[in-house]
């Protein structure tokens, strides 16, 4: 059945179950993956996923149910499962329908069309130039993603949001003698145009030619710059120190210090889900409620957390449109957006220049075991390079970089102007974070 009729079937057949206000939330996705191995096709996948769930207030008490079928039959379960699951509610719920914002802001959207042959070049392109670096390729990969959102309630609220996406990615292994070293590096944009994958295959060359020479530092106290891929990944793990509903069951330790210091003057993160361009760019949050940009930290102070209607509810303030869903059965939690730190002013090399002597992290792994985002420490294995005289020297590997983020984020010296998103929507700048703990050799 067409989506619109099945939703009007839908809510029809859900007002005369005594359903009083109800939700649909749908979300589809397509991905089209090709990875090449000695210029042939070693892999080539299609997915595509679709799904709806239906939210209703039965009785006071909201239920919930969810089917990847738009048919007739599908309408009665979903009716049925509404009604069932609001009946084994011991008490009213505290969620009710979003009838709608006011108004919503204009974002980009599009399309990313399918072209298996341009996807396939791509990527033997790149395997080519790797090739002829005469250097083992272990992957060579393209891939394009697209994606539908849709929230339609009983009060008329109708919105879409369609958006997709282009993605490289190139692994290879430098040799020396007994020696190997490991090169990746990897890209996305709007679409396969977007993409350079000449250069992706140029730095996973580097890298891997680089990285051969690397070997751990003496154990001990270094200032350390965090190059933006590594700051981003650091930033993703601890992320959820900024939700207010971590913040409400004691997950964090921002919790009733809005309005405080917690962190340098220079540090201003950012949450920004209308950004031009960006992976998380989207005009309504997965209740419906407007998106807006807004400073999470500012200048040091700590301004907001981040909200869905729940916790903003619970803590007497308005959403901050940071409701989230994993997936269209998936109940509503808290999730930023285009997270970020907010750009400086000077270039890594600036930053570098300033530091004098230090490391720069540009690789951090464990972040799942290494990492404790209640407490904030973290103790990560890490690659990266020696800073002399404000100059790149040796490559590093085999060290452990430990600390605790949110001292981290009290001992930023400086931030770079080096701002990049990556998927998922967690942005990265090189962070010079000031002295930390390294054990090495």
């Amino acid at each position: 059945m067409e989506f619109d009729a099945f939703v009007s079937a839908l809510f029809a057949r859900a007002k005369a179950e005594g359903i009083e206000r109800a939700e649909v939330y749908y979300a589809s996705g397509d991905s089209l993956r090709v990875r090449v191995r000695d210029q042939k096709i070693e892999d080539y996948t299609v997915s595509t996923r679709a799904g709806l769930s239906l939210r209703g207030v039965c009785g006071g008490r909201m239920g919930y149910a969810s089917t990847e079928a738009l048919d007739e039959a599908a309408v009665d379960l979903l009716v049925q499962g509404v009604r069932e699951t609001a009946a084994l509610i011991d008490a009213p719920e505290e969620q009710d329908i979003f009838p709608g914002s006011p108004a919503y802001a204009k974002v980009e959207q599009h399309a990313v069309k399918a072209d298996p042959q341009a996807l396939i070049d791509r990527a033997m392109e790149m395997e080519r130039q790797m090739q002829g670096e005469g250097l083992q390729v272990d992957d060579s990969m393209t891939q394009l993603t697209g994606g539908v959102l849709r929230i339609v309630n009983t009060y008329g609220l109708n919105l879409r949001h369609e958006d997709g996406a282009a993605f490289a990615m190139a692994s290879l292994v430098a040799r020396r003698g007994e020696r190997t070293a490991d090169g990746f590096a990897f890209d996305w944009g709007a679409d396969l145009a977007a993409l350079d994958t000449g250069d992706i295959a140029r730095r996973a060359v580097q890298t891997a030619r680089f990285m051969l020479d690397a070997a751990p530092v003496p154990s001990g106290e270094y200032d350390v710059i965090f190059r933006r891929e590594a700051m981003a990944d650091l930033l993703e793990t601890f992320a959820g120190i900024f939700s207010a509903e971590n913040a409400q069951r004691r997950l964090s330790l921002l919790a009733g210090r809005v309005g405080e210091t917690i962190a340098a003057p220079c540090v201003t993160i950012v949450d920004d889900p209308l950004l031009p361009g960006g992976p998380a760019t989207c005009a309504f949050d997965a209740e419906g409620v407007a998106t807006y940009a807004k400073p999470v930290v500012e200048g040091g102070v700590l301004k907001t957390l981040l909200h869905n209607r729940s916790t903003a509810r619970k803590d007497g303030v308005a959403s901050t449109g940071n409701a989230s869903r994993a997936g269209y059965s998936a109940p509503v939690r808290v999730s930023p957006t285009n997270f970020f730190f907010r750009p400086g002013e000077l270039s890594l090399e600036a930053l570098m220049a300033q530091m004098g002597e230090g490391l720069v992290i540009t690789d951090v792994s464990g972040l799942h075991a290494g990492a404790n985002p209640l407490s904030g420490d973290f103790s990560l294995l890490s690659k990266g390079f020696l800073v002399r005289d404000g100059k790149p020297a040796q490559p590093v590997e085999q060290i452990t970089v430990a600390g605790n983020f949110y001292d981290l984020l009290k001992g930023v010296r400086a931030v770079a102007d080096d701002l990049k998103l990556y998927p998922g929507g967690v942005g990265g700048t090189s962070v010079w974070a000031g002295k930390l703990s390294v054990a090495g050799k």
